[in-house]
């Protein structure tokens, strides 16, 4: 028998670890088996993709003085359920009621990793042992990850050995950003809200959408967050007509959509390796002719052959017969600020039953319509009220896509 190798778990150490850690990222290529293989440039920041989360954990795995894996992990308080919740004196009869949401304390496990030297030794193992550890240290309900349907390696780590049960497998949509700039209907107008309407926005409307952030202020009010868009009738309020969140949820026109958008450009890079040199010509060549006649709307390929950044766009959401048309133009919008802002593409997550996706625009080549969300009960359900045992809840209609966690 050979000799039993030491692991050493332990929290990164931005000075002693960096350059490990970047070894081992770029050594493990990550994006939609069999479609593109994407390489993520972490700008020399190994937590950047959790440091903006209220709570947040980054853990190596050593073995002498070499790096083989990592992980990172983030915990917030997000909207498990909803109940009902009476207005008036003693409940009575006259009392009114209206659905409040029950809030968990959520933790998320993102970014495994283990240098393909090192796999089958039970590395990942303990890194997501020693990563729950902390979650339930620091009062987590829930722990949950994120992987691609296929990954085999991946599902079976945290289904058969962690624990964790199949939660949901919501759709990532990414579209291209073109040469030539999207053209948005002129019967839609868009009105970008300040961050406090944007706030009361989403708490009136959206608190009680599943996986909805608690502190949904400190995602609005991040830096990476470009703002948040409404699309109505053209006509609807004038300069200085708009009456704020709570009169127009009261009184709101027929149809509109809002949505909000993350500059992860500033965050972390992409690039498609893997690629033929005839296929980068033909995209190139979708480009020039693009570039040289943009009234045309031709679609064009982006150069996805080197670094390049994307926006997301999160809590989408709207109401209404032609709601899908208002998340369209919202959409085209953002596409326009990404092409402004020089990204390669523009990208969201929504659930697969959400109806509002029929409006997002989407490559299905560069899309994965089965994201899979595994979730797992850490103990003692102490959430603010009670919805049972999330983990064996339905699937809702719509979700809400923390950016922080892209």
């Amino acid at each position: 028998m050979g000799e039993e190798v030491e692991v050493v778990v332990r929290e990164f150490e931005p000075n002693k670890d960096r350059e490990g850690v970047e070894a081992v990222e770029r050594i493990c290529e990550v994006g939609p088996s069999g479609k593109i293989s994407l390489f993520t440039d972490l700008r020399g920041d190994p937590i950047c993709r959790v440091r903006h989360s209220p709570t947040f954990l980054m853990l190596v795995a050593e073995i002498g003085n070499e790096i083989v894996g990592m992980t990172r992990g983030c915990i917030k308080t997000v909207t498990c359920g909803k109940k009902l919740h009476r207005h008036g004196k003693n409940n009575n009869a006259d009392s009114t009621a209206k659905q409040v949401p029950v809030y968990t304390k959520l933790a998320y496990i993102l970014g495994l990793r283990v240098s393909p030297l090192y796999r089958r030794m039970g590395i990942g193992l303990k890194l997501v042992r020693a990563m729950e550890k902390w979650f339930r240290d620091n009062g987590a309900e829930y722990s949950y990850m994120a992987t691609e349907n296929n990954n085999v390696a991946s599902v079976n780590l945290f289904t058969d050995k962690c624990g964790y049960s199949k939660f949901r497998t919501p759709s990532i949509l990414v579209n291209p950003v073109f040469e030539h700039r999207v053209k948005t209907s002129s019967k839609i107008k868009i009105i970008k809200l300040d961050q406090n309407d944007a706030e009361s926005l989403y708490r009136l409307r959206f608190s009680t959408t599943e996986l909805f952030p608690r502190d949904i202020d400190s995602v609005l009010n991040n830096k990476l967050s470009l703002g948040t868009f409404l699309a109505v009738p053209r006509g609807s309020y004038g300069p200085d007509t708009w009456p704020g969140p709570a009169h127009f949820l009261a009184s709101p026109p027929h149809s509109w959509a809002v949505l909000s958008i993350w500059n992860c450009k500033e965050v972390f890079s992409l690039e498609v390796r893997g690629v033929s040199r005839v296929k980068r010509a033909l995209a190139k060549m979708t480009r020039v002719v693009d570039r040289a006649f943009p009234w045309l709307g031709l679609p064009s390929i982006p150069n996805f052959f080197r670094p390049f950044g994307f926006h997301f766009l999160y809590g989408v959401g709207g109401e209404g017969p032609e709601a899908v048309k208002m998340v369209r133009a919202l959409c085209g919008f953002a596409h326009n600020l990404a092409k402004e802002k020089g990204c390669g593409a523009v990208a969201t997550e929504v659930s697969r039953l959400e109806p509002l996706r029929l409006g997002v625009p989407h490559w299905k080549m560069l899309s994965c319509e089965e994201d899979l969300w595994c979730i797992k009960r850490l103990g003692e359900d102490y959430s603010d009220g009670s919805v049972g045992d999330w983990t064996k809840s339905p699937p809702e209609f719509s979700i809400f896509v923390d950016p922080r966690e892209v």
